[in-house]
């Protein structure tokens, strides 16, 4: 098989796989395969040339903070105008707002090609988009109005202010107070911990996203509302919100990551009182879907070091690509990535389908796809990072390789936008019981029509029937193991994609079998475990 790019396996997965233009052209505005050719090409060819060369030495500079402003590497900010000029942030956005209204799977490839050319700047956009999502379904007219057209165009960035110092994933337990001014207006007043891009040089204005209490709200997540807060307010003046710092951390160096004070600031509410959990999930199962597809970009880059490398690097008479034990490395990083990435496209065109089509079949599989593409493509992600590693030997643990800051960046992506441990409660817990393992079993059955997939698909349909019955009678057993059945869906519903693929090209047919036969078996291991400790009493 000729080697293939990633561009070249997105345009293949949009047209071949899982064929976009013919959704596109059924909700009546359609989009060929050529036209997908060209967009992933253009994008793929901006990042190249104007992301990637520096992502290394924005690494080493990092992002500074001194006096409450945040400073960010030095080739960030004429990046973030030529990302500004190049019109891809409002790439998925309603025309109506100044977007170019095209299927979310596009953006979904843009976020690859951007994320594995330089995942700290691009952390940026990624949240900008959630923003607009947000903004799209929960805000006032005349809030989107007011907010919309710069956060379309990326001249303001979005942020998603949840965490707090005594409140992690536990949502319940904010503190961030909103007091009623009158006429529409709150002030804020709390601190919010890890904001990505809370404070930095790049952009005019940041609109943040706040979720806090109202005076008299209920206790719990019940009570909780949304609030929107401008960094610089329509009269020009600063709003009463600062940095107070940023944190120094193991990886994504040049994303400054903040400390955010909200001493008075004044903000709108957007959506209903009370209800800004819901809305704010809006902006979190993009965010999520998108923190699975950094996953993808890491593996991605981790690939392309490996595979240069190992050309080059000559040990024992030959290169080192043809050495046994590194060809499997390669291949295994070949074959997971590409799963990794048609898995992704899979989530993504649910959306489009939901939006464009309104099939509510798809926001139910998009439901059940969202922890599964979060959790596993991040877990791989740094599986096929450390991997890298390993393919360059000695050079693989010194930074100017590169090899290393992928690794170190891309293993917050299990951290943030809720753990991987909390994405497989979420699975079992909230998609899986909420219909009784219905969804997942239509799956499945669309798994279970490939031949070779069947054994696999039965042995996942066993253990979710063992998870609903233990989830049922001892909820933290069933938790326990919660992970292990994610990794167990991830690994079977990889396989999937990778049979399509090789059905949709025969040239594809090596890494799926490659696939079926040296990496599906995780899936039964997985699924064996499940029954083991299942039958013990699941030891937490």
């Amino acid at each position: 098989m000729t080697p293939t790019t990633a561009a070249d396996d997105l345009v293949f997965g949009l047209t071949r796989v899982l064929d976009l233009p013919g959704l596109t052209a059924a909700a009546g505005a359609p989009l060929s395969a050529t036209d997908i050719e060209a967009l992933v090409t253009e994008a793929d060819r901006w990042c190249r040339e104007v992301l990637a060369p520096g992502w290394q030495e924005a690494d080493r500079h990092g992002a500074h903070y001194a006096n409450g402003t945040v400073t960010t590497p030095a080739g960030y900010k004429p990046a973030m105008q030529a990302w500004i000029g190049s019109g891809w942030q409002g790439v998925a956005a309603p025309e109506a707002q100044g977007g170019q209204g095209l299927p979310h799977a596009v953006w979904t490839a843009v976020t690859e090609l951007a994320s594995t050319a330089d995942m700290a700047f691009f952390l940026g956009p990624i949240l900008t988009a959630g923003a607009i999502d947000l903004l799209i379904g929960h805000a006032t007219e005349e809030q989107q109005a007011k907010w919309l057209p710069k956060l379309v165009t990326g001249e303001w960035n979005g942020t998603m202010c949840l965490t707090e110092p005594q409140a992690g994933s536990d949502l319940a337990a904010l503190r961030t107070r909103a007091e009623d001014l009158g006429g529409g207006r709150y002030a804020l007043h709390g601190q919010k911990i890890y904001i990505t891009w809370g404070e930095h040089d790049c952009t005019d204005n940041i609109l943040h996203l706040v979720l806090a209490r109202l005076p008299g709200a209920p206790e719990g997540s019940r009570g909780i509302s949304l609030f929107a807060a401008p960094k610089v307010l329509p009269d020009g003046s600063r709003n009463a919100l600062r940095c107070g710092g940023i944190e120094k951390k193991m990886g994504i160096h040049a994303s400054p990551t903040c400390v955010m004070l909200f001493e008075g600031a004044e903000a709108e509410l957007v959506g209903e009182p009370n209800r800004g959990l819901n809305a704010m999930f809006a902006m979190m199962n993009a965010a999520r879907l998108a923190v699975g597809v950094q996953g993808v970009g890491a593996g991605a880059k981790a690939l392309q070091l490996a595979e240069a490398y190992a050309a080059q690097r000559s040990q024992s008479g030959r290169v080192i690509a043809d050495h046994p034990d590194v060809a499997r490395m390669l291949r295994e990083m070949r074959a997971v990535t590409l799963a990794c990435r048609l898995l992704a496209l899979e989530a993504a065109v649910q959306i489009d389908r939901h939006h464009l089509l309104g099939e509510d079949a798809a926001a139910t599989r998009l439901a059940l796809l969202i922890p599964v593409v979060k959790a596993w493509c991040t877990d791989r992600g740094v599986e096929i990072a450390s991997t890298g590693i390993q393919v360059h030997g000695g050079m693989g643990f010194v930074e100017d390789s590169g090899a290393a800051q992928v690794l170190r960046d891309v293993r917050i992506a299990p951290i943030y936008e809720g753990t991987n441990g909390i994405q497989a409660i979420d699975l079992l817990v909230r998609k899986l019981a909420r219909d009784g393992g219905a969804a997942m079993a239509a799956l499945l059955d669309e798994v279970a029509a490939i031949p070779r997939l069947a054994e696999a698909a039965a042995g996942l349909r066993e253990a979710t029937a063992t998870m609903l019955a233990l989830q049922a009678r001892d909820p933290d057993a069933a938790q326990s193991l919660a992970a292990p059945y994610l990794d167990a869906c991830g690994w079977v519903l990889g396989g999937w994609m990778l049979a399509r693929a090789a059905a949709a090209d025969p040239d594809r047919e090596g890494l799926a079998a490659f696939y079926v036969t040296r990496l599906l078996p995780r899936a039964t291991a997985r699924c064996i475990e499940i029954a083991q400790a299942s039958q013990a009493g699941a030891p937490a």
